[in-house]
């Protein structure tokens, strides 16, 4: 199961090795703002954005149906002391993304058949 969005972006900056009042001059926030956010924020999505940009991160929205592959990749990246089959792993995934989106972006979306 993954973490909330706010947990995720906590675990991030301490995985960079950040601490609160770094955002600031990362982001543009201040340590207090930030620490609101982290805590029990709402934050609006170009917030959010902009967070993601200060820790090195993209915010994407994965569908459901495709969670378990990306959490498995994720594993393997974290778990894999080889990082050549990591990146091989990588490319593929990211290849086939590309074919199918290319060929249809909005596939699966909605979790359709049509």
């Amino acid at each position: 199961m993954t973490n909330s969005i706010l947990d995720q972006i906590k675990q991030r900056r301490l995985t960079l090795g950040l601490k609160q009042n770094d955002m600031m001059l990362r982001v543009g926030i201040s340590r207090q703002q930030y620490q609101r956010l982290e805590s029990k924020g709402n934050p609006r999505l170009d917030t959010l954005e902009l967070i993601a940009k200060g820790l090195n991160s993209e915010l994407m929205l994965i569908p459901k149906e495709k969670l378990g592959v990306v959490m498995a990749l994720l594993e393997q990246e974290s778990a894999a002391p080889d990082k050549s089959h990591v990146t091989q792993v990588k490319k593929t995934a990211e290849e086939e993304a590309k074919k199918s989106l290319s060929d249809d972006p909005w596939q699966d979306l909605l979790g359709d058949e049509s």
